[in-house]
């Protein structure tokens, strides 16, 4: 090598050193700002599973002080717990052609404009109708934003980091039940039901300042505005180019298929979509998780507690920091492992709270039956927050192809109400039947729900959504 190709090269090496730092600075900056921005658009997300958790989690505190300011009997203010389900069926059945026609945010507006109008009625009602009305309107609201939270934190965030913030939707679901309970102990059931049209308010405000889907202005065939949406979630100076042609790829592929139809969702190409998303909402729920919610001071008093304040408060404090510590094991530890280790702990859970009432029959010291039901409910409480809360919800929001999403997302999501009226409406007759029994079954079910993960349900960790959605529907792996 002469002198000059010698001075040349270290030349070219110095400058390589020199620039190597600037553009390591560079990629950090942009990677800093790409994570404010799909931090800051997820918490505005989760304001609606917040006020999901304030709606399901009121109706136990309100319910003395209700029954006694209106004079209700018993199976009046059941019907008034109750109706919650009902409209967040009908919600789930209009949630994904909602959002589909009018985008993520919008659609998350329209269930924010839902619950207040709700909770108002709630506040304002001197009669049963009223109160029902208020009850309904509010569950059409959280039908709705059970959908479109994790629809769009999954369309928002980069793959790597996906799962973690997906599970932040039941992570605030946690929280918003835990503190209705705290501040139901403190306040009546009108100023709690006021403190509800809070996280609706902070929704709205929200979403002024945050991008929507770039999947789904892509879809819509807004590219300007798609370009401009993705640019904003990963940083002014990150390179876009290679992920939104591969959005617009995957996108462009779907426009040449027929407009989608619920019945469509079942043919052969989708089947297997099918089968993991409904599956896992039906598991989900008939593990028995809305009966141990519902019920959980009838449960401890049954299994020889003198109050179920000290049991409750227990799975309260149990519940948030193993949510929190399945957020945190998501996409280090992929879907797959954390379900079926939650699904594992609930069957423990299960059984040893059919343990303690199977022991309580054969007349066993007390003390004995206390600590197993104690015991088995943290452990089902614990287990079932740690992965089989969130999970389902991430992975029904990844493997639906957005040609699909509306409908399957208004099937699953149906799916998954309709089986939470299912077990809390049963509850307490298969508790008349056998509480140990009753245990047992939801035991057994929980059991199935790890073979049915270890068998069906596809990894997703790592994988952007359009690699997902074409290793398990057929229709356009030869396009992509």
């Amino acid at each position: 090598m002469d002198s000059a190709t010698a001075n040349a090269a270290a030349a070219a090496v110095g400058e390589e050193e020199i620039a190597r730092p600037l553009m390591e600075g560079r990629e950090h900056t942009s990677s800093f700002s790409s994570l404010v921005m799909v931090v800051a658009s997820t918490a505005v997300a989760v304001s609606g599973s917040f006020e999901f958790g304030s709606a399901v989690g009121y109706s136990s505190p309100a319910e003395s002080g209700i029954i006694q300011d209106l004079n209700l009997s018993l199976p009046e203010y059941s019907l008034f717990g109750s109706i919650l389900t009902i409209g967040a069926m009908v919600g789930a059945i209009l949630s994904g052609h909602i959002a589909d026609l009018m985008g993520r945010k919008y659609a998350m507006a329209l269930s924010d404009l839902f619950c207040i109008v709700g909770w108002l009625s709630i506040f304002l009602t001197k009669e049963l109708w009223w109160l029902d009305l208020g009850r309904l309107l509010i569950g059409f609201g959280i039908g709705l934003l059970s959908y479109v939270v994790p629809v769009y934190i999954a369309e928002i965030t980069p793959k790597n980091i996906r799962g973690g913030f997906g599970s932040v939707n039941q992570l605030m679901i946690c929280c918003g039940v835990s503190l209705a309970f705290l501040l139901g102990a403190a306040l009546t059931w009108r100023p709690l039901a006021v403190i509800g049209i809070i996280p609706c308010l902070l929704q709205l405000l929200g979403l002024l300042f945050i991008p929507e889907s770039p999947r789904w202005l892509a879809k819509v065939g807004h590219h300007d505005k798609f370009e401009a949406a993705l640019q904003s979630l990963r940083g002014k100076d990150t390179d876009i180019s290679q992920e939104a042609e591969e959005i617009k790829e995957f996108t462009e592929s779907l426009q040449s298929l027929p407009q989608a139809r619920m019945l469509d969702l079942f043919q052969k190409k989708y089947l297997h979509s099918v089968i993991v998303g409904v599956g896992l909402m039906v598991f989900q729920q008939f593990t028995g998780v809305n009966a141990v919610c519902f019920y959980a001071s009838q449960i401890f008093v049954s299994a020889g507690f003198s109050s179920g304040n000290t049991g409750t408060i227990a799975m309260v404090i149990v519940q948030v920091p193993m949510t929190a510590l399945g957020v945190f094991l998501l996409d280090k530890s992929g879907r797959r492992p954390i379900l079926m280790v939650s699904a594992a702990g609930t069957c423990v859970g299960c059984f040893l709270v059919a343990m303690s009432f199977s022991l309580q029959e054969h007349e066993w010291p007390k003390e004995i039956n206390i600590a197993l039901a104690l015991t088995g409910m943290l452990v089902f409480t614990g287990s079932f927050s740690l992965g089989l809360g969130a999970i389902p919800w991430v992975i029904m929001s990844e493997i639906f192809p957005i040609n699909m999403k509306g409908s399957a997302g208004s099937l699953v999501t149906l799916v998954n109400w309709l089986g939470s009226w299912i077990i809390s409406y049963t509850f307490n007759f298969l508790i008349t039947w056998s509480s140990a029994g009753t245990f047992f079954l939801f035991a057994s079910i929980c059991g199935l729900t790890v073979l049915f993960v270890e068998r069906l349900v596809p990894e997703t960790k790592g994988r952007t959504l359009e690699e997902i959605q074409a290793s398990l529907n057929s229709f356009s792996s030869d396009k992509i």
